[in-house]
């Protein structure tokens, strides 16, 4: 896999067979080009990664909520940046987090929070 395109699913397996620097060069190398105005591309593109990671690979909650945000009029790229953000919400809480028990229960937050994402939801708070 030479590009990365938001807008086209990359083949899972072609994905999955790159090394994860290699993932995240490709979306930064697509939004470097695109002259997208982010805070800093390379963070930007590891989201990109994590989300496309988990679709590839099939974790139901992502896939789901992938299909029903694209429905509720979101372009596969800003339903990508709508799941980055709930990746970035999570991952900010388990850094912050004094609470022992959270790795526990954390994939069971993570799914339920990609299940209640809706397009409004995402743009109400992001715009």
């Amino acid at each position: 896999m030479k590009h990365y395109d938001p807008e086209t699913p990359p083949v899972p397996a072609e994905w999955l067979a790159l090394d994860e620097p290699h993932r995240v060069r490709l979306a930064e190398s697509y939004h470097r080009a695109a002259r997208e105005k982010v805070p800093n591309y390379t963070a930007h593109a590891a989201f990109h990664a994590i989300v496309e990671n988990q679709i590839a690979e099939g974790l139901e909650p992502v896939v789901r909520a992938m299909t029903r945000l694209t429905k509720q009029g979101l372009s596969r790229h800003d339903a990508l940046h709508a799941l980055g953000s709930v990746v970035a919400e999570h991952f900010f809480e388990a850094m912050s987090t004094e609470d022992e028990d959270f790795a526990a229960t954390a994939q069971a937050r993570y799914n339920a929070a990609v299940e209640r994402l809706t397009a409004v939801e995402w743009k109400r708070k992001y715009g």
